[in-house]
């Protein structure tokens, strides 16, 4: 995803011309926006107008809905029973999410970092925003809802007023740009990203499943995004995305199946804007030759499922068997998970390979790093300003380097092996200095125990998320899947058996 990167940054991948027609197969960096920024005269007047940009910081914090008093809660504070544990962290992420939005209008900050201490003159704020970011955002109410956090006339609240912001953001052919200033609710690029604009639909639809009073409004934005408008016929992919000053597609395709971009394939299928042909077009593994790969697949070959040519395979870390993604991130592993049960709908398929990552996860961090935690996925960097990918390389097909460990990462464990996950959540809090006001901060370095003391509203939402259906018999989950979008694409999930 996009959050906790700067304003001009995308999504991650390859070029076509990488790896031949296969590479259409696999993501892009497309670093092409960088060369036409976009303006914000509104907002740059304004900072101006309050002399200038550090002066302008305290005015940042004031439009704030809170601030944390504390930056370490005292470990001895923390419940030591695991439940009460999960409870609590989920009470102060849901207050952090809260109150590190914009009060005027409800948007939340991409992030907010207090590695300079608590004065508004030493934090970072992130005063920007992505439609991934207010997507999750909605979610994260109808999370905080079914938790008991808030009731219902505040979660109706909190998502009308988003809703509210919604129509005063400039579109482009139903869509959003990927990125918004929080401040003057400026567009602050150029590009409209599948994947991104896929999970604002995603907490969308979610809201209105659990709000039905605003169905009708969350609706209005569902059905005016046309999810065709990124598919390529020719090759039967989704596209990454469309520059809209260069009046030009992005040079790539999403093709790597177990992706976070699954989830968007599912709804465009849903909606009809895809045919179910497209599921069955994205690629299970690379061929052998392809020695670039982290590790050459085994039981590579074509089958039929649904009627559909798949070429299936996996591959194999000591005894365990999966379908590896691009990265070998948590995110791209489970982060759709937060919405589908994919134990429930997929569980020879998706949900058997959730269970696999999530343990080849734990097993590599203690077995072959010697980390006391698990759980990589890209976060921020410890004694750094840097939001780097991290994750397990054998996991993924061309795999990122292994590094800290974050706690949105340990919590997506919980939709796949809770038990562990649950464990693991209450030894980071444990034994680092890793738990603020608003829950666990962004990540740790496992050996110095350094902390990236970073709320990014996209992590912090998925461990609120991931919660929320560890504690409340996925309750989210089944918001989603009730969803008519979700009706008619479920079934597609449940027919392949990965392992076969």
């Amino acid at each position: 995803m996009t959050a906790g990167k700067p304003k001009n940054a995308e999504q991650w991948g390859l070029k076509k011309c990488c790896l031949g027609a296969l590479a259409l197969l696999a993501f892009l960096a497309v670093g092409a926006q960088a060369a036409t920024p976009v303006m914000a005269p509104k907002k740059d007047a304004w900072e101006k107008s309050v002399g200038g940009r550090e002066a302008a910081r305290h005015l940042l914090k004031a439009r704030l809905s809170g601030w944390p008093a504390r930056l370490v809660v005292p470990r001895e504070e923390l419940p030591q029973g695991e439940r009460e544990f999960l409870e609590r962290l989920a009470r102060d992420t849901w207050r952090g999410l809260r109150d590190l939005s914009d009060a005027g209008h409800g948007l939340p900050l991409d992030n907010v970092g207090f590695d300079g201490g608590l004065e508004a003159a030493a934090a970072q704020i992130g005063d920007y925003t992505s439609v991934t970011n207010v997507g999750v955002h909605l979610a994260a109410v109808v999370a905080a809802f079914e938790l008991g956090l808030v009731d219902r006339a505040e979660a109706q609240r909190l998502t009308s007023l988003t809703l509210d912001t919604l129509d005063r953001l400039e579109s482009y052919r139903g869509f959003f740009y990927n990125y918004y200033d929080t401040t003057s609710l400026e567009r602050t690029s150029h590009f409209i990203s599948f994947v991104d604009s896929a999970w604002l639909t995603a907490g969308l639809m979610t809201a209105r499943m659990a709000f039905p009073e605003l169905a009708p409004r969350c609706s209005k934005f569902i059905d005016r995004s046309n999810y065709a408008f990124f598919y390529d016929k020719k090759w039967k992919l989704m596209r990454h995305g469309y520059y809209v000053d260069k009046k030009r597609f992005a040079d790539a395709h999403y093709g790597v199946l177990y992706t976070e971009a699954r989830l968007g394939s599912l709804i465009a299928i849903g909606k009809g804007d895809a045919p179910p042909e497209h599921w069955f077009r994205m690629i299970r593994t690379f061929p052998k030759r392809d020695r670039w790969q982290a590790m050459p697949p085994q039981s590579r070959r074509v089958k039929r499922v649904n009627g559909y040519k798949v070429t299936g395979g996996h591959y194999r870390w000591k005894d365990i068997d999966f379908v590896p993604s691009w990265g070998g991130s948590m995110f791209e592993a489970l982060m759709p998970a937060l919405l589908i049960d994919e134990q429930a709908h997929a569980p020879q398929s998706l949900g058997a390979n959730d269970q696999a990552h999530a343990t080849v996860q734990r097993r590599y961090a203690t077995e072959e790093l010697g980390y006391p935690v698990w759980g990589m996925s890209p976060s921020a960097t410890p004694g750094s300003v840097r939001y780097a990918e991290y994750g397990v390389p054998i996991l993924g097909a061309k795999g990122y380097l292994p590094g800290v460990v974050t706690p949105h990462a340990a919590a997506l464990g919980l939709l796949a092996t809770p038990q562990e996950a649950a464990a693991n959540l209450l030894e980071l809090a444990r034994r680092y200095p890793l738990y603020g006001e608003y829950g666990l901060y962004d990540a740790v370095n496992p050996i110095s125990g350094a902390v990236a003391r970073k709320y990014l509203v996209l992590n912090q939402s998925m461990i609120l998320i991931a919660l929320a259906n560890h504690l409340k018999d996925h309750a989210v989950q089944r918001r989603f899947a009730g969803d008519p979008i979700m009706q008619k694409a479920l079934p597609l999930i449940g027919v392949e058996n990965f392992f076969d």
